[in-house]
């Protein structure tokens, strides 16, 4: 009897192994394919201001011009004097560009005035100690073209005597300012609060990075990648969504 039931037990356990790793092995797949869908059901980064004109007054280190033109681009301006806030470009670096650098015709600029050029040399430096930043351009232009090229965005405050801001600025490949026209949470969205936007993202802010920015850019890439693949709907907007 004893010979029987264990032969009984171990034809259980037998049994169970394979049940218990095809489990283990099908709840991954099955929750990713829940997920899958839900990847796809999003909205589009709002448009908040288009045409933003080309920085043709701008040079870089080496005097080439810059473009935003067919290029999917991340605009700052660090003032006369980068190095004295090191914190706006860290965070950019390693929050953002780190990030998303190995995506196509994707790039960072940096707008300075001419007189910041030896911080920026110095600024650009300690940002390549561990790798070249190839993607990333600090581009030089007089005080007035530094205010007329921020005044171009749509803009939450002003630039600051130094000519610097912590915020930046998201640029679609046709030169459209990108952000969110309603950035209410969901509780606000409930409660009827009144409707304010995001037209661009300060970087001292590491959440605002993080939960925000990041993936607003992913919905970007997302967006370029679903028109390349001819399923993309132009009508589609966030606001709308949030609204409903």
């Amino acid at each position: 009897m004893s010979v029987f039931f264990y032969f009984c037990i171990m034809t259980v356990t037998n049994i169970k192994k394979p049940i218990v790793l095809t489990v283990l092995f099908f709840l991954p797949v099955l929750f990713l394919l829940f997920l899958y869908p839900s990847k796809h059901n999003y909205e589009p980064l709002d448009i908040v201001k288009e045409n933003i004109p080309e920085l043709k007054e701008f040079k870089t280190f080496n005097g080439n011009p810059i473009a935003l033109e067919d290029r999917l681009s991340v605009v700052g301006f660090f003032g006369e004097t980068p190095m004295e806030d090191t914190t706006l470009a860290l965070n950019l670096k390693e929050l953002i560009y780190d990030k998303f650098f190995g995506f196509k015709r994707f790039q960072v600029l940096i707008l300075l005035p001419l007189s910041a050029e030896a911080q920026a040399r110095d600024l650009q430096k300690d940002l390549n100690a561990f790798a070249p930043l190839d993607y990333w351009t600090f581009a030089f232009g007089s005080e007035a073209a530094v205010k007329q090229a921020y005044t171009n965005f749509k803009i939450a405050k002003p630039l600051d005597d130094a000519l610097a801001s912590s915020d930046v600025f998201v640029v679609d490949r046709e030169r459209n300012q990108r952000g969110r026209l309603d950035d209410r949470n969901e509780t606000e969205i409930e409660t009827n609060s009144t409707i304010y936007g995001l037209p661009s993202y300060d970087v001292l802010e590491v959440s605002v990075l993080k939960n925000k920015m990041s993936d607003d850019m992913r919905i970007l890439f997302t967006e370029y990648r679903q028109k390349r693949k001819g399923n993309f709907n132009s009508t589609a907007r966030r606001a709308q969504d949030l609204k409903q």
